[in-house]
């Protein structure tokens, strides 16, 4: 068994939504004062390698603590769009894939982006789902769809479209995505874990691959 880490790394200079804040690390205890060592982590719920909830962006839906803890674990399939050069993954880029989605939990969308990460062109011309695409992945049983860019939408964007038709089937949205390049079979186990709050719309996650294992 070969365990993968699918995070970005927290800190206080990460790249972060344009329009929020980056996390702020207070030193709360000391050992040299208190004989302890504790920080306060102020961040965003959306911060870093994150799920979105579907009470994100519809109102009165499933926050993350009203869903079972399977929710965030499963098998996962990878597809590879990095050399399609596309500016949106469309419909033709995922439809060989159809079998394949159909038997897994999750779908994970290797654009390649994450190489930009905390870089400037890291926020824009990343390659995300076309309408087209997400209403066709829409109808797949699937707990979530995930990709290695800050957004699952285009970043001019001003109602997300996808975010909403996901969030409106329940399905979650896992942004920020790291090292999948280190996939090496296209299907594996997939934990997203968030953290466990109330009324949560999102949460940062420790987002990890398992292969090599044995897959029901």
């Amino acid at each position: 068994m070969q365990v993968v880490d699918l995070s970005h790394v927290i800190s206080s200079d990460m790249p972060v939504f344009p329009g929020t804040e980056q996390p702020v690390f207070q030193k709360a205890n000391t050992i040299e004062k208190d004989g302890f060592r504790e920080a306060k982590i102020t961040m965003y719920s959306h911060t870093g390698t994150h799920i979105d909830a579907p009470a994100h962006m519809i109102e009165k839906a499933l926050c993350l603590d009203d869903l079972e803890i399977d929710k965030y674990i499963g098998t996962a399939v990878i597809v590879d769009v990095s050399k399609s050069k596309l500016s949106l993954i469309d419909l033709e880029a995922l439809q060989s894939y159809a079998e394949t989605i159909n038997q897994a939990d999750f779908l994970v969308l290797k654009t390649g982006w994450s190489r930009f990460w905390g870089q400037p062109n890291y926020y824009s011309g990343f390659p995300a789902l076309s309408k087209e695409a997400a209403g066709w992945l829409s109808g797949f049983n699937l707990k979530g769809i995930g990709i290695d860019a800050i957004s699952i939408d285009s970043m001019d964007t001003e109602d997300f479209p996808i975010h909403k038709l996901f969030s409106e089937k329940n399905i979650l949205i896992i942004e920020n995505l790291a090292n999948l390049d280190l996939i090496s079979q296209e299907i594996f186990i997939l934990s997203i874990m968030p953290l466990k709050t109330k009324a949560a719309d999102g949460s940062p996650v420790r987002a990890f691959a398992i292969l090599d294992a044995q897959l029901s």
